[in-house]
């Protein structure tokens, strides 16, 4: 029999609230988001610790500033020169994967759980989790919100405010909501 951990993974419906597993990974996540947020800015090489025990994989270089949030942070990669400002949030349930030189502006959001459609596995508890890819030399405007199972091309830029619903190719820069595509960059 699947565990519920083992049905987010595949895509399927999951019971995230009452499972003791994955309840007890998001209280040792909770506790490291809350040691590096409780951190003062100066303390640089501790907040970099957390970040690395905290995420399943990180570059040599980053930086994420503080307040940051996540469920479970293991689901979540990190490539070379990594930035991400205030205000991150990150529901990991699966895989979220940031490729080198992405810069997030503030207050972001990056959401891999959705709910069922019907609303009596909705009121059971039950949801899903896609995984979400950010490539290579990405910018994410202020306020940015990527949805389940979304993936950004390489060299792309997503304008302030923007509603990511849908997956957005390279090269381009995309703004809206929902976001769409503006222009070849």
């Amino acid at each position: 029999m699947e565990t519920e951990k083992e049905k987010a993974k595949a895509g399927k419906l999951y019971d995230a609230n009452s499972d003791a597993e994955l309840l007890a990974e998001r209280d040792v996540c909770k506790e490291r988001c809350y040691e590096l947020n409780s951190l003062r800015p100066s303390q640089k090489k501790e907040r970099e610790n957390i970040i690395r025990r905290l995420f399943g994989k990180t570059g040599k270089s980053f930086l994420i500033e503080q307040p940051f949030y996540c469920d479970y942070g293991y689901n979540i990669e990190i490539g070379e020169n990594f930035y991400s400002n205030v205000n991150c949030v990150i529901l990991d349930g699966v895989k979220v994967t940031f490729g080198d030189n992405v810069f997030v502006a503030p207050n972001c959001g990056f959401y891999t759980a959705g709910h069922a459609l019907d609303a009596e596995q909705r009121i059971q508890g039950l949801e899903y989790a896609y995984p979400i890819t950010i490539g290579n030399n990405v910018w994410i405007g202020a306020q940015v919100c990527v949805l389940p199972g979304v993936t950004i091309g390489d060299n792309t830029i997503i304008g302030a405010g923007s509603v990511v619903t849908k997956s957005i190719p390279a090269n381009v820069l995309a703004v809206g909501n929902p976001c769409r595509v503006v222009r070849q960059i």
